[in-house]
């Protein structure tokens, strides 16, 4: 089994998202090309997971998009495995769920991701409802995902105007917070995140982020 996470701090206004994440879906499929199997062994493919996570929404959901089989003429049996292609889109409001067996899995990444809890507020839900051990390298993660998101924040990075849209650039932002802010990428780099998860959290282009990283080596 492949998994690919991507989060995404809205839904897309320029493009439609699930195009994107049958895109992504079917690069999962394609790639295991001589790397999983070899020649016509099609058997061998592993069955892949595009798992969205979309901020900002206006309601907490989550659906399950997959192939199905449809029968136009006859009943015939054609083998093989429709469980292959799996895109699940997660959406996420602003307020942190009740705690409910509903929004269980909403609450944990509402929490995690949220700009308004601290730190230790976020480890106490993960380690209180969530029962996860806070180990020393997973309080690093969660200090990371705080200090970007808080480093955004007070960097004048505005919210969004009326449509939702955030304009890192034109807000401005100040040089003691475009330092904090580097030097969130570079760890978010030296943690093995992908140039496309880091410009997904900055609104970075992949250019202005690969001169960054360069630049603080």
């Amino acid at each position: 089994m492949i998994i690919n996470v991507e989060a995404q701090k809205d839904e897309p206004g320029s493009y439609q998202i699930l195009n994107r994440a049958i895109f992504y879906v079917s690069r999962l499929i394609s790639s295991q090309k001589e790397r999983d199997f070899v020649k016509s062994n099609y058997n061998d493919i592993k069955t892949v997971y595009s798992i969205w996570v979309c901020m900002n929404m206006p309601e907490n959901s989550m659906c399950h998009i997959y192939l199905t089989k449809e029968d136009l003429l006859g009943k015939h049996n054609w083998k093989g495995n429709l469980n292959l292609v799996n895109i699940v889109m997660i959406g996420l409001t602003n307020a942190l769920p009740e705690s409910h067996n509903e929004y269980v899995l909403h609450r944990l990444l509402c929490a995690m991701f949220s700009n308004e809890l601290s730190q230790q507020q976020k480890m106490k839900i993960m380690e209180q409802e969530y029962h996860i051990p806070m180990e020393e390298n997973f309080k690093e993660e969660v200090s990371i995902m705080c200090n970007l998101s808080q480093g955004i924040k007070e960097a004048g990075i505005a919210e969004g105007r009326e449509a939702g849209i955030v304009e890192g650039r034109e807000a401005g932002i100040a040089e003691g917070k475009q330092r904090e802010i580097e030097k969130v990428i570079l760890n978010m780099h030296k943690k093995g995140y992908s140039l496309e998860q880091i410009m997904d959290a900055t609104e970075l282009e992949a250019a202005e982020l690969e001169t960054i990283i360069e630049k603080l080596k």
